[in-house]
């Protein structure tokens, strides 16, 4: 069995089941989480050169849908080490690639990312100097880390006063100038644990600083993976049509039967158009607002199925269409918001 079968089998036999229960209890997240790092599943981007599996990005991208099919809080809470390992590996410090991208898959490092304001206009929220041995001294905030007692670490994206960036790792933890804010109340995913966290002149080692970019990097950045995300809404989307299925199983209904053959037609063209690696911009961004549009409809769909049922908190629609709410904003770029709304008021 191969790696992504692997994961496949896990996810359909203990993750589906229970994703009500993960969505809104981080013991039972964890549970989970332990099992992907015992798996060795939580760096599969990583190089070979610190272990590997280097997985390619046709199947990393398998993989998020996947993973979203079965549990929104399971993929919204992974992709965030999933990401840090893939910054840390094309970043600029040696030595802190050797030092922790090895323990990375194992649980050995366990590392969130909070860089979502360095795409915020004005002024910044996070501001970081530079100190003569390279290290950094932190002041700002940071309105959303996710993964408070899962992770130990986070990459920190901040500003230097030249309008440059630097990402650093530093614990997510209160105490020497950092505070952390207790978890948020959330519609959905609410068991990650999303917090703030504030810096006071917090003091970064030279030896983690993981690298130093140009202020526009990670505007730059969403522009080239536009798409990317859009993996985590055709795995709603799939969810959404799985739950208009199963209600059609329990009570049979032609009507439930066509919508679900049509909607999963439409997901399948749009996930074939988001793996279309040279689209246009312009392309790019509308097959992302397709996605998301798409996610928000099947979602709806298996609302409509259950009927008055899928108004309970405790009902796999509920869950699937607040998810739905949370992949329509992951990663929103302002050229992002406008190609939804565009394809939202069509």
């Amino acid at each position: 069995m191969n790696l992504l079968d692997s994961i496949q089998s896990y996810l359909t036999q203990e993750v589906a089941p229970r994703a009500n229960q993960l969505d809104r209890d981080p013991d039972a997240l964890r549970e989970v989480m332990d099992h992907f790092w015992n798996e060795g599943w939580m760096a599969l981007k990583r190089p070979d050169r610190w272990g590997g599996p280097a997985m390619d990005e046709g199947d990393f991208r398998q993989f998020q849908q996947m993973v979203a099919r079965a549990s929104g809080a399971l993929a919204f809470l992974q992709t965030q080490h999933q990401s840090a390992v893939s910054m840390i590996a094309k970043g600029d410090n040696a030595s802190l690639m050797d030092r922790v991208l090895p323990g990375m898959d194992s649980g050995l490092y366990k590392v969130g990312i909070g860089f979502s304001q360095l795409r915020r206009p004005g002024p910044p929220l996070m501001r970081a100097e530079l100190r003569p041995d390279g290290g950094l001294i932190l002041n700002g905030h940071v309105p959303w880390v996710t993964g408070w007692t899962f992770y130990d670490e986070f990459l920190l994206g901040a500003s230097l006063p030249d309008g440059r960036c630097t990402f650093c790792l530093v614990p997510l933890a209160t105490g020497n100038g950092i505070t952390v804010s207790p978890p948020m109340q959330l519609a959905a995913f609410e068991a990650a644990q999303t917090v703030t966290v504030d810096f006071v002149d917090y003091p970064v080692p030279p030896v983690d600083v993981a690298a130093i970019r140009e202020g526009d990097f990670i505007l730059r950045n969403d522009m080239i993976n536009v798409s990317l995300q859009g993996h985590f809404a055709i795995g709603n989307a799939r969810a959404g049509v799985d739950l208009v299925r199963a209600a059609n199983t329990k009570r049979p209904n032609p009507a439930l039967d066509e919508a679900a053959a049509k909607l999963e037609a439409e997901i399948d063209r749009c996930s074939d158009a988001l793996f279309e690696s040279d689209l246009p911009k312009a392309d790019r961004l509308a097959t992302r607002a397709w996605a998301i549009e798409l996610a928000g409809r099947c979602a709806h769909a298996a609302v409509v199925a259950w009927g008055g049922a899928a108004n309970s908190l405790d009902h796999p629609a509920q869950r699937v269409y607040r998810e739905a709410i949370v992949f329509s904003v992951s990663a929103q770029t302002p050229d992002i918001m406008r190609a939804t709304l565009e394809r939202l008021t069509r």
